[in-house]
This record gives structure tokens, sequence and C-alpha cells, in this order.
């Protein structure tokens, strides 16, 4: 075992003061030291129950066998390729199986393809990226459509997009801007107001894309209600936009079906994946409808116009391969469907000590709970000390939302109803203890 005091004297030493926070008292954060199934333990080789998937990575769980051994292989036999020159076999296998599992699965509109093509990426925003840069060839228009509370990531581009103004004001004197926001509803009395702001923006012929996460799970788990996607692909339709669905968090059986949009039956123009594609290799992907996707991007002529060094690495996508066949043989899509049910039937069961006030949503295993003043305010200083006792107490959780006021729960997927429940009878505690 490591020394965890030395490893964060390096970091304050050598890392950049912004990234990681350490408290002065030591109590925060641990370091890591291994991870397995739903535990990680730290440097001092102390377990913990991990309600985070680490970002909602490890969606079948830490260190799944069959996803490391796929990776093992595959560094021993080709641990670099060539990108966008000389491909390799699983880079092919893994963009077909992208298209078998969205497009092929989802509803065409008529006269659509029935197949998905991909840009492969290494991080979340990039894939956004990739994205926003498809509708702009495709459409011939720059303007882009996102909602508040957004989350898109911090790349140049995918920030434009990202609502939140702690993330956007430091850099605003050299972002173009060239996204506009329109309210995210989440309730139905809400819908009516949020679609007129939608349509508003896209009667003017500017916007060429809509970018919406079907769940804001940064932006605080906001789910919105039932009609607001379906309503938002008649919109792009009718007025020429590509609706872009982000659900690098959202997608591979996080919210009870293998991607959200299939709670409501909507196919989208642009799909953008990430986190949980790999269980834990910086892999993403932009995947679009074939037609659009040739509509936008030229034939090769033998120098890409959107590439990277490490585009479709080799050991990602023999990783994805094994998660993707964990997740269909463990039926962790299901799973998560019935699991998160029982999770947050047992939130919503929770009494708010004296003074706060408590509420809980989500689907599937991305449910949060949002922790308010009696009067309806975010408590933030609860959320951060509630957070803070659970770890002391061996639970990873972390909150979410502007104001850190939301406990967001995103365990792996194989996470089981009794670790569940254990986990929130210390959360009732922690509850208890940081009101008084």
């Amino acid at each position: 075992m490591s020394d965890p005091r030395h490893c964060l004297e390096l970091l304050r030493e050598y890392e950049s003061r912004n990234i990681t926070f350490i408290a002065p008292d030591g109590s925060w954060p641990i370091v890591w030291e291994r991870a397995r199934g739903c535990h990680v333990w730290d440097a001092t080789g102390r377990r913990y129950l991990d309600l985070t998937a680490a970002f909602g990575v490890a969606a079948a769980g830490h260190a799944n066998p069959r996803v490391v051994r796929a990776g093992q292989e595959q560094m021993a036999r080709l641990l670099h390729a060539m990108g966008d020159v000389h491909p390799h076999a699983l880079k092919a296998q893994l963009a077909r199986e992208l298209s078998r599992r969205t497009f092929e699965r989802w509803p065409a509109s008529r006269g659509a393809t029935r197949t998905g093509k991909t840009i492969f990426c290494n991080s979340g925003f990039e894939a956004v990226e990739a994205a926003l840069k498809t509708a702009h060839l495709a459409t011939g228009r720059a303007g882009v459509l996102a909602f508040e509370g957004a989350y898109h990531g911090l790349g140049y581009g995918a920030l434009n997009a990202t609502h939140r103004a702690r993330f956007r004001s430091p850099f605003r004197r050299q972002l173009r801007e060239f996204a506009t926001f329109a309210p995210f509803p989440e309730r139905r009395a809400d819908l009516p107001g949020a679609m007129a702001a939608v349509e508003q923006a896209l009667a003017g012929r500017k916007i060429g894309a809509v970018l919406v996460e079907p769940i804001q799970a940064r932006g605080g788990i906001r789910v919105p209600p039932v009609g607001f996607l379906r309503q938002l692909r008649r919109w792009c339709r009718a007025y020429g936009a590509l609706l872009v669905l982000d659900e690098i968090y959202t997608g591979f059986g996080r919210t009870g079906r293998w991607f959200a949009c299939e709670h409501e039956g909507v196919a989208p123009d642009l799909v953008c994946l990430g986190k949980a594609l790999t269980g834990g290799f910086p892999l993403s992907a932009c995947v679009g409808r074939a037609d659009w996707m040739d509509a936008a991007w030229p034939p090769s002529d033998g120098e890409a116009i959107h590439t990277s060094t490490f585009l479709g690495h080799p050991v990602g996508c023999a990783m994805a391969l094994a998660e993707l066949r964990e997740l269909e043989r463990r039926r962790l899509a299901e799973r998560s469907a019935t699991t998160g049910a029982a999770l947050l039937a047992r939130l919503r069961r929770l009494r708010a000590p004296r003074g706060h006030r408590l509420r809980a949503r989500g689907r599937g295993l991305l449910v949060g709970l949002e922790l308010l003043t009696r009067d309806g305010a975010p408590a933030t200083d609860w959320s951060l000390a509630v957070t803070q006792r659970l770890l002391a107490r061996g639970f990873i959780i972390l909150p979410e939302g502007p104001a850190a006021h939301v406990l967001g729960f995103t365990p792996p997927l194989t996470i089981t109803v009794r670790q569940l429940e254990r986990a929130v009878r210390a959360l009732d505690a922690a509850l208890r203890e940081t009101a008084r």
C-alpha cells in the first residue's frame, strides 16, 4: 500500500491547483488504490461501496474480469494503431456493433437509412464536438440550441453548449458563443413554455443542431416530462435541424434501457456516447444516421478533416466490445430498471429532519436526492456535509447540480438491492446527524 499523504503532497506540488480539491483537515479526498465490482479500496486498505461507478463508467463493475482480459490480450497483441491511416479490425467491428445497437434498433423516419456511422473519439466532450461539426456540415447552419442546466463538456466547442457560468465565464472572451439556451422542463406544466422557446429559436432557420441530454446528470439528475423528446423530434424535423442526443452519461443501461431515448421511442439524428462504453478506457463515439453522416462528411482523400492520434484505439475497442457483451449477457439494463426502482422507492420513504426537505427523482440507476431548506432553497452545506459523512462511513457519493445540493446515485449496474439498502440506511443516519 502507498502513503496517501505522500500522494497528496505530490499533487499539491506538481498538479495544477485547480484540479484536485484537498481539504486542509485531510478528510477529503481518499487516494484510490484498487477497485473491483462495486467496491473501491483506498491507499490505507479501507474498503468503500462506490455509489458513483467512477462518474458512471464502471457499468459492468470495476475491473470486470472479461473486460480486463480483453484489454490485456489486446495490449499484448497490438497496443497502438494509426487512427485514420492504417486501420485495425476491432475498430471496424465496434463501428458495426454501435450501428446495430443504435440506429438498427431504433425506429427510422420515412426514407431514412437504418444504419449508423461512427466517428471515434477519446473523451465525451470530443464526441459532442464531432456531432456539432457533423450538424454544421450537414445543414450549413452554425447555430446550436442547447438547454439551461446542460453539461456537455469543457472543450472550447462543447463549452459553448455547457450552460453553467462557473465553467463558461472564465473563458467567455475566447468563445464564439454560437449556442443559445432554452429552458429545460422538469414538470408537465413547464413543457409548453420550453417548447415555445424551442420553436421560436428554430423558426429563424439558423439552428443546425438541437443538443440535449435525455436526463441532465451533472445538472442535478433533472428528468424531463414524458413527451419532451418526442416534441423536440417533431420540431427538428419541421425546421430542418438535427436532433443530437448526449447519452454519454445515460447510455448503456444506466436509465433502465440501453439508451434513455428509448423510454420515449425517439431516434435522434446523432448520438454521443462515452463513459460506460469501455468500462474504464478513454474511448467515446459520435454515431450518426448514415445518410446524415454521408451528407456531412466528404470521402477521405487521404487526409481526414476530423481525426486524432488515438482515434479508435485498439485497446479501447477490445474493451468496448467486451463491455457490450457483458451488459447484454448479464441483462444489466433490465437489472438497472428494477434495482433503480427499488432505490427510488426507498429514498422516497426517507423522512427529512425538521426544517429540511427531501425530493427523490430519477430513472433506472440514475437517481438523485435533492436536499432543500424548509423554504425550498438548495441546502448546499447540508449536502456537502452528508457527502463527507458518508465517505467517513465507507460510501462514495457525489453531489450534483449547480448548487451541489443533489446527491447522485450512479452505482455500477451490478450493485444489489441489499447493498443499496445498506447505503440508504447510512444516508438516513448521515442526514440526521448533519442536520443537527
